[in-house]
């Protein structure tokens, strides 16, 4: 299984005592780094979220933000100390019996009394509890997303995989022709120039150019690394890093082709070569 770093979730649940909101993001990174977005009332669930994404993922930068709205009956219905207000009822028959004279303690000076007005009540646990298994499904949901982008990238991958195979195969087909046309070029030169050069000498320098223009090597390394990419991305755990690796070794014999070309045709086989690995290169960014 093969999992990208870049996804996205989002996750919501509605209850009489409000709304919870779950936005991940996550993209490419060199390790795993989370960001986490609390309000005041649900910071104590930090430490619980970094683990479940330590325990869940490998690498990339994750952002994780919870909103929270309370609900309408929260925000608009008054809770009412009545034990306190009868109690400043009391007092105030008292003191107006004490100074023989009303104090016209009206309703909206009750109100402002500290206490009177509560704060509704709500198991602050209970909603913690929902917040978090909120959050494992959002969690749930970015890695089935990182796990489609990544199936998608190894499919992009494996695409290029047989063109480069395609390319390589080509190369090694034609370079026993490719030589031999060197080697008769080069005979054709010395007798144009009406050289004369001894049987040995001209073979010694035929075969200095033989081996100077000698891919099989290159193409043999080609192949094998071509075979270790197919087995990371069919293996299991992470694989960003071992394909990033493997890219730089292409490269190079990509590289070292061009470096040996004798002809055009090699030349340009070689450019493509590094197309194709430049491209699984960029798309590999962003495997876990």
């Amino acid at each position: 299984m093969m999992l990208s770093m870049t996804a996205f979730s989002r996750q919501q649940s509605e209850q009489d005592w409000g709304s919870l909101t779950w936005e991940l993001r996550s993209v490419n990174h060199r390790y795993l780094e989370a960001s986490v977005r609390l309000p005041e009332l649900f910071s104590g669930l930090e430490n619980s979220v970094r683990g479940a994404l330590r325990k869940q993922l490998s690498r990339g930068k994750v952002e994780c933000q919870l909103r929270y709205k309370a609900g309408e009956s929260f925000q608009t219905e008054l809770h009412l100390n009545l034990p306190l207000i009868q109690k400043l009822i009391r007092a105030n028959t008292e003191i107006e019996a004490i100074a023989s004279a009303s104090t016209n303690l009206n309703s909206m000076e009750i109100l402002r009394w500290p206490g009177v007005i509560q704060d509704q009540e709500f198991d602050i646990k209970a909603i913690e509890k929902q917040a978090l298994e909120l959050f494992n499904a959002a969690l749930d949901d970015l890695i089935a997303s990182r796990r489609r982008e990544g199936e998608e990238l190894k499919g992009f991958i494996q695409h290029r995989l047989v063109s480069i195979r395609a390319i390589v195969a080509s190369v090694k087909t034609a370079m026993p022709e490719i030589l031999a046309a060197q080697r008769q070029n080069l005979a054709d030169k010395l007798a144009e120039l009406k050289a004369e050069l001894e049987p040995a000498r001209l073979e010694q320098e035929i075969t200095l150019l033989a081996q100077k223009a000698d891919v099989d090597e290159e193409l043999d390394r080609l192949n094998s690394h071509l075979n270790e990419v197919e087995r990371v991305i069919s293996s299991s755990g992470q694989k960003g890093r071992r394909l990033d690796f493997l890219m730089q070794e292409l490269n190079r014999e990509a590289n070292t082709l061009s470096s040996k070309s004798i002809v055009a045709e090699t030349t340009l086989n070689a450019v493509e070569l590094k197309v194709l690995i430049e491209q699984m290169r960029e798309q590999i960014q962003n495997i876990e």
